[in-house]
């Protein structure tokens, strides 16, 4: 990333502008879903335009937000699907893929998202995805599931040098301990 100072206007860090670098794992908390659909627009925006492929796995409500505000400003969205440079997932369907008593299993996970991944990077594509599976283990309290699930992300980012942007939403916060969220930023390269 170029160390020189900004000429980019924008109010927004690098991340809610849709910036990220090669492999880095991010997780935002968020106080209220337009924020995170803001962050979700910029983010497939960039990658889109940069020539990139874009896997979102999110909530339903959250992938219909996203596919309503791209389809207002951006052309060409069905052009992305076709071509697979965007692939969206439902994030309850996607744990569906993997889930077995509670618990992701690795093999069932990787084949999933490698498969993912190797459809977005046809014609030698960079990928870049965003994932809210954790945020439905994480609001069903098996925190235990959701370490395991950023854990097997982060392998897929090592892998891959693919870009991940998670996001937890911020209520609900106060009942996991000071020691759970510590290991959860602990599982990331950056928090917002």
């Amino acid at each position: 990333m170029d160390s020189s100072p900004s000429t980019d206007p924008s109010p927004f860090p690098p991340i809610l502008r849709g910036e990220i670098e090669p492999g880095e794992h991010i997780a935002q908390f968020y106080a209220h879903d337009d924020l995170l659909v803001d962050t979700l627009v910029r983010f497939v925006d960039r990658g889109l335009m940069a020539g990139e492929g874009v896997v979102v796995i999110a909530t339903r409500e959250h992938l219909r937000a996203l596919e309503k505000r791209l389809s207002g400003f951006m052309f060409g969205m069905a052009a992305y699907r076709f071509e697979g440079a965007y692939i969206a997932v439902d994030a309850g369907v996607a744990l569906g893929k993997f889930m077995v008593k509670d618990w992701p299993d690795d093999e069932l996970f990787l084949d999933f998202i490698m498969g993912l991944v190797s459809r977005a990077s046809a014609d030698g594509r960079r990928v870049r995805a965003f994932g809210e599976m954790v945020a439905l283990l994480w609001a069903e309290g098996n925190t235990a599931a959701t370490l395991r699930l950023e854990d097997l992300w982060k392998t897929v980012c090592k892998l891959k040098n693919l870009p991940l942007l998670c996001a937890y939403p911020k209520q609900g916060i106060a009942k996991h301990s000071s020691s759970l969220m510590t290991q959860i930023c602990a599982a990331h390269s950056r928090i917002i």
